[in-house]
């Protein structure tokens, strides 16, 4: 009895291991944007060059899944070089003291088969907040090499100020709300 209840536990912790998949971001299919409000009247958009990510976890129940994800603070590009400077300048993100920001997920919370609130703790600078990005899954398609792709669009608005990002502390020139949007594929890392 106690070897067919041993192998039991065996069987269930197999399978419950191989249903977990991991997937890695795929930057040459992905990009990490933003946007604020300049002067009131229109928007200045940048993004960021160098990122990485990951999923964790078993797709079809994702209340169980991991996501984490970060971002080089010096690969910010407005295509302005001199703006772009003054972005790595300790008035906005400081990149030689803080050369990265980060994201880790603490819960998925799913509202239908598409749309999912991504809750989790974002930090840029010296602060670290909860926050939650929209999520809209995009679905999967099979790579090139086999490896299965899932496609998400992930979109929140920050307050600059909440994390140490206080250039123009009236915020007449530069709005103090922050539209983040990603668009993100990540590939099955079993087959990269």
């Amino acid at each position: 009895m106690k070897k067919v209840t041993l192998f039991l536990i065996t069987l269930s912790m197999a399978l419950g291991l191989s249903a977990q998949s991991n997937y890695k971001v795929d930057g040459a299919h992905s990009s990490v944007n933003f946007k604020l409000k300049h002067k009131g009247i229109t928007f200045v958009n940048g993004k960021f060059e160098k990122f990485d990510g990951e999923i964790f976890g078993n797709l079809s129940n994702p209340s169980e899944m991991r996501i984490s994800f970060n971002v080089e603070t010096a690969s910010v590009n407005t295509s302005v070089p001199m703006r772009d400077n003054h972005l790595r300048s300790a008035d906005f993100f400081e990149v030689e003291k803080y050369p990265s920001m980060s994201f880790e997920s603490t819960r998925v919370e799913k509202i239908d088969d598409e749309h999912y609130k991504l809750h989790g703790k974002l930090q840029i600078k010296d602060v670290t907040k909860e926050t939650t990005f929209d999520v809209i899954y995009g679905g999967s398609a099979q790579g090139q090499n086999g490896s299965e792709t899932i496609g998400f669009i992930a979109k929140n608005t920050i307050n600059r100020f909440d994390y140490n990002v206080a250039y123009d502390p009236n915020a007449g020139t530069l709005s103090k709300d922050v539209e983040i949007t990603l668009f993100l594929e990540f590939r099955s890392a079993t087959n990269n």
